[in-house]
This record gives C-alpha cells, structure tokens and sequence, in this order.
C-alpha cells in the first residue's frame, strides 16, 4: 500500500519538475523567481520525504544522495531572489551537490537502469556546467546548451522516481 510520505513525495517531484523547467523558459524576472521559489519549497520536501523513506528501508547510499539534493535544492533556492546573475554563486553550489546527490541515489541498484542513466548524463552536464563557471564562462542558470541541457535529464529522472513510488506493489 501506498503511504501518504510516497504520495507527498511525488507530487513535490512532479511540482518540482513542471514549476523548476517552466522556470527556465519564462522571460519575466519576476515569475521566474516565483517558478522556482515554489520549485526549490517542492524539491525540498520530497527530497526530505524520500531521505527518510530510504533510511528507514536500510539503503544508506540512496538516503544520503536525498539529503545530498536537499542541500542543493537549499543553496539554489537561497539564491534565487538574488536574480539571474547574482545567484550564480549560489547556483554552482547547489548544481554540484545535485550532481552528487545523483551520482549517490544512482549507484546503487535501487532504481531502474533507465533513471539511473538519465541521473547520470544529467550530473555530467551539471559537473561540466559547473567547470566552466569555475573556469570563466559567463554561464547563467538559464545558459543554452549548458547547464539548460541537463534540466531535461533531471526531470526525466523525477519521473522515474515518481513512477517507482506510485507503481502498485508487486
């Protein structure tokens, strides 16, 4: 049977997902900010929810990449209000942890090959994005291709996450 934690989980995922891409492709400053404000809230939670799910069913790794994205998710949302280029500091920290937090969730075989894969390209093109802002790049939150490619990845990923959590029992 399906807990109410898996069912709150989900829709901060879904929430996260819609809000955070629609974010990405609004011209308004103003909206954007409200898109992602209510994106990062939703990640958070469900990231809070599934750290605890996991833990309680022993899988250590997968928990800690959760609470790894919640430290993430909480940097960039720290950020947002700030604007597009102030935020940028913000925004490469919270884009390295989701890169871990991925890398974590996804090591162990906890998920579907298919998720595991799409979490992975997506914390390459977060790494790579990262890199470039290190190394100069003027690279917004909203940049084309990067880090933009690898929002797509990770929504493909929360779905896969969504699925796995309403699927009916086996």
């Amino acid at each position: 049977m399906r807990s109410t934690s898996d069912t709150v989980a989900s829709l901060g995922l879904a929430i996260g997902g819609i809000f955070g891409l629609a974010g990405t492709f609004v011209a308004s400053n103003a909206l954007r900010e409200t898109l992602w404000a209510i994106d990062g809230v939703a990640l958070v939670v469900a990231a809070a929810l599934l750290t605890m799910k996991y833990q309680r069913l022993g899988n250590d790794c997968v928990a800690a990449g959760f609470l790894t994205f919640l430290a993430g998710e909480s940097l960039l949302l720290a950020g947002n209000a700030a604007g597009l280029q102030a935020s940028v500091p913000s925004y490469v920290g919270g884009i390295s942890l989701w890169a871990a937090a991925l890398i974590m969730v996804s090591a162990p075989k906890t998920f579907a090959l298919w998720m595991r894969l799409t979490a992975f390209i997506a914390a390459v093109l977060f790494l790579v994005s990262v890199g470039m802002v290190l190394w100069g790049a003027p690279l917004l939150p909203t940049s084309a291709p990067l880090p933009a490619a690898g929002y797509p990845f990770l929504v493909l990923t929360f779905a896969g996450w969504i699925w796995t959590l309403l699927r009916p029992e086996r």
